[in-house]
């Protein structure tokens, strides 16, 4: 079995990748995401998704899929369907694809040795059920897989103080893990390549740009609520946020979100981690 991990590499700071569920069953996609982890000479964290299989086995058990500004009403029965692809289908598929590429991986829940804690999310445009938001995350429960040369492969749920378990949005879950293990970056992997601006793509952004041509309508739609996902991660402290697909992934490209830092200063860490790729 391949380690990811070699002795001087434990010290490097981590890099989490989330995931998002739309290609997550197709094969090409899982082929190359695999080439790039393999490609890594860093430790890695997988985030993943899985709200497209969710949608089509709740309808296909009769189940009406509901939503509330953008989140899954997640009731009893819905509950038991997130648990049953994110822990079983969708993480065990990404984990044995590891696996055959010779990368030792492991699958876990974040309620697995209570790695994700949570809390019931109130919503006030309505109740979301068993929909959380992370309050804690055993960091260490990460760190110790990674210097062992496991990649852990972690769906999005959390365990809640009755014992039960939280569906919870698979970026926030991302973003937490990110600052709770020192990550050098986050990566949403997503079906765009960058930011676009006048249809040019944007190598890198601060939060202050960001949040300034979202308030102006220059970044709109569909955008925003990737734009301040990658905004939530670095608010909590991780210092670089990257959207982008699978070929900007492969290539370095895609759009960088960074803090207060300079640009010279952002391109000098940025030459520093494609260094060490």
């Amino acid at each position: 079995m391949k380690k990811t991990n070699t002795t001087p590499q434990q010290t490097l700071a981590p890099i989490v990748l989330k995931i998002g569920g739309n290609d997550i069953d197709d094969p090409r996609f899982l082929a190359a995401l695999t080439d790039y982890v393999a490609s890594l000479n860093r430790p890695v964290i997988i985030v993943h998704g899985g709200g497209k299989e969710i949608g089509t086995l709740q309808t296909r058990i009769g189940l009406q899929p509901q939503w509330v500004d953008g989140l899954r009403v997640t009731d009893a029965d819905t509950l038991a369907v997130v648990e049953m692809v994110l822990c079983g289908s969708v993480n065990k598929r990404l984990v044995r694809q590891f696996l055959m590429a010779g990368l030792d991986a492991i699958g876990l829940s974040g309620s697995d040795r209570g790695l994700l804690r949570g809390a019931k999310l109130h919503n006030e445009h309505g109740d979301l059920g068993r929909v959380g938001e992370i309050t804690q995350v055993r960091g260490e429960v990460l760190l110790d897989l990674l210097a062992d040369g496991v990649i852990p492969v972690v769906a999005p749920l959390a365990l809640g103080d009755d014992g039960e378990p939280y569906n919870v949005n698979a970026d926030h879950a991302a973003a937490a893990i990110a600052r709770a293990v020192g990550a050098s970056r986050i990566v949403f992997l997503t079906n765009v390549s960058a930011v676009l601006i006048d249809e040019a793509p944007q190598e890198s952004l601060s939060a202050a740009r960001a949040e300034s041509l979202i308030a102006d309508g220059t970044i709109y739609g569909g955008m925003i609520p990737k734009v301040q996902t990658a905004l939530h991660a670095v608010a909590l402290g991780v210092p670089q946020a990257v959207i982008t697909d699978l070929n900007g992934l492969s290539n370095g490209g895609g759009t960088v979100f960074y803090a207060g830092i300079s640009v010279s200063a952002y391109q000098h860490v940025s030459r520093l981690n494609e260094a060490a790729r």
